[in-house]
């Protein structure tokens, strides 16, 4: 899936134009789970309805599977299955029953309904009523609607609003598990935890435009400078001479916290050689949140304790 200088514009309640995406140029590899994150209002929503033939760009181009859309959309639109609003059942039919009824509209064997069903881990719940279904169930059981059509590509926009840590972790394991069947699986999401531990690759968009693209690892490793926790009994003396060394020094209560220096290594040495010696030091592990807020502009402080950037 590719998008290039992509564009939508909206007119506000005062008649302002609202810039929704800006230019956006957006890859998305065959295969493997992709995230694509930005802050509330980056534009993502709006960026996936336009994928999907929803809404009309004022500019660009999308091709799915090599095909321009929305103009082609539907020789391809098979081979697309989306979870974009809430998913809506009829609240008095058991979660097969609900299946089996889209399986008719969409020209499907019944059959299909049952794989669904396992796939999603719902098919020992397949006879209780959709209404009785929990906010992560309910989520599987759209999932399972997407999959009736057996799709190359699924598009989630945020499937973990509202759900309990168990629904989160259910839902990240079905996309995981799909992306494992050689589907690609494009996920828009603000819980960047549980993004991190489940995508390949990853998007990052603010103010419509593209700011990040690649491979979660490569974000992780440059999204910006370490910072090495180091703890001192003369934390004076300690920072005068990181300072010196060219680096910058910051303070976590009695822990100084070094930014700019390669590593804890070369802090240690340095210490050493102006004859103060740590009694704790490590580097602080950067995560997906702590570069998301770097990239699009929100700052990024370091908690207390040292388990990793907060905003």
């Amino acid at each position: 899936m590719s998008v290039r200088g992509l564009r939508k514009t909206y007119r506000s309640f005062t008649l302002r134009q609202v810039v929704a995406v800006d230019r956006l140029d957006l890859t998305v590899p065959a295969g493997g789970v992709h995230a694509f994150l930005g802050p509330n209002g980056s534009g993502k929503t709006t960026t996936i309805r336009m994928l999907l033939g929803l809404v009309r760009p004022d500019a660009g181009t999308v091709h799915l599977f090599g095909t321009p859309v929305p103009s082609r959309l539907p020789d391809v639109v098979g081979r697309v299955g989306a979870v974009v609003e809430n998913p809506r059942f009829v609240p008095g039919f058991s979660g097969r029953r609900n299946l089996r009824l889209l399986a008719t509209a969409v020209d499907v064997p019944h059959a299909r309904v049952e794989d669904v069903l396992e796939r999603v881990g719902l098919r020992d719940r397949g006879q209780d009523q959709f209404r009785r279904y929990s906010l992560g169930m309910k989520q599987r059981l759209a999932i399972a609607a997407t999959l009736l059509k057996d799709p190359d590509l699924l598009v989630f926009d945020e499937p973990t609003n509202g759900l309990d840590p168990a629904g989160i972790r259910d839902v990240r394991a079905t996309m995981r598990r799909l992306a494992d069947e050689g589907r690609t699986v494009l996920v828009s999401s603000h819980v960047l935890a549980e993004v991190e531990q489940v995508a390949d690759t990853v998007s990052v968009v603010a103010r419509g435009r593209l700011v990040a693209q690649g491979t979660v690892a490569d974000l992780l490793a440059g999204g910006g400078a370490a910072v090495v926790r180091v703890g001192v009994a003369d934390p004076g003396r300690a920072g005068a001479l990181l300072t010196a060394a060219g680096w910058t020094v910051g303070r976590d209560g009695p822990v100084l916290l070094v930014t700019g220096a390669p590593g804890a290594a070369q802090v240690t040495e340095v210490l050493a050689r102006g004859e103060v010696y740590a009694h704790e030091i490590g580097v602080v592990r950067r995560d997906l949140e702590s570069v998301f807020l770097e990239l699009t502009g929100a700052p990024v402080a370091v908690d207390a304790a040292g388990a990793g950037p907060t905003p």
